[in-house]
């Protein structure tokens, strides 16, 4: 930290955590999933799309991640008069298993755990923001092993933009990360805009796909997080 930096947070605060696109927020290896290929220079956090990968340095759980096809669209009867039939195209989430897992594994990282806990009120990570967590993660283009905490952050704060009406609770996220200083704020909002991008923009979420999210795997402890229930 410079010399003309605030003063450290609270006691309460949870450690700075980095967000340089030279290194990834948590280095650790993870178990069973390939190391990233050396390459010249820095490791970014966001890579290039899925499909424009070498499938020859691929692992198997790669490339059958890579491969799998995207769901086929549904159709239902919307209305039925005689002969004439109105058929109506189904949403069909993009929403996959391993993304369900990547958030899993995520709430178990120290830092992910301690602001959950941190954030009493649930001002800044309900169960439908959680939710949309999630979502991003599916529409991102990243490999299950390619996400880190920091990637959780970024997608929650973009869903508090997208759904908050007020905009100020927001920055707990900042407060919780980084204390009084500025000075990673700028590199924050840099990795938020790369996520977005590595989205193509689709940056909305309905409440019926949230709440498909959710009923993956309902008795996952997050979804007790309910504003509603709060006295």
């Amino acid at each position: 930290m410079a010399a003309n930096d605030p003063p450290s947070p609270p006691e309460e605060q949870c450690p700075q955590l980095s967000t340089t696109v030279s290194s990834p927020v948590v280095d650790e290896e993870i178990p069973g999933r390939p190391e990233p290929r050396e390459e010249a220079g820095p490791q970014p956090v966001f890579t290039s799309p899925k499909w424009k990968r070498d499938l020859s340095s691929d692992s198997e759980d790669d490339l059958a991640e890579l491969l799998e096809p995207d769901p086929e669209p549904v159709w239902s009867v919307e209305t039925l008069c005689g002969l004439r039939m109105t058929l109506k195209r189904r949403r069909v989430s993009t929403v996959r298993p391993e993304h369900h897992k990547v958030f899993t594994r995520l709430l178990e990282d120290p830092v992910v755990k301690k602001f959950l806990a941190w954030d009493k009120m649930l001002r800044v990570s309900d169960k439908y923001l959680l939710s949309m967590v999630i979502a991003y993660f599916s529409r991102a283009g990243l490999f299950s092993w390619q996400y880190r905490p920091i990637h959780f952050f970024l997608a929650l704060y973009l869903a508090n933009d997208m759904e908050e009406d007020n905009q100020a609770p927001k920055q707990d996220i900042f407060y919780f990360l980084y204390g009084k200083s500025y000075a990673q704020r700028p590199m924050f909002h840099k990795l938020r805009f790369q996520f977005i991008r590595s989205m193509r923009w689709r940056i909305w979420v309905s409440r019926e796909e949230c709440e498909e999210i959710q009923a993956y795997n309902p008795e996952l402890w997050v979804w007790a997080r309910d504003r509603t229930n709060l006295t």
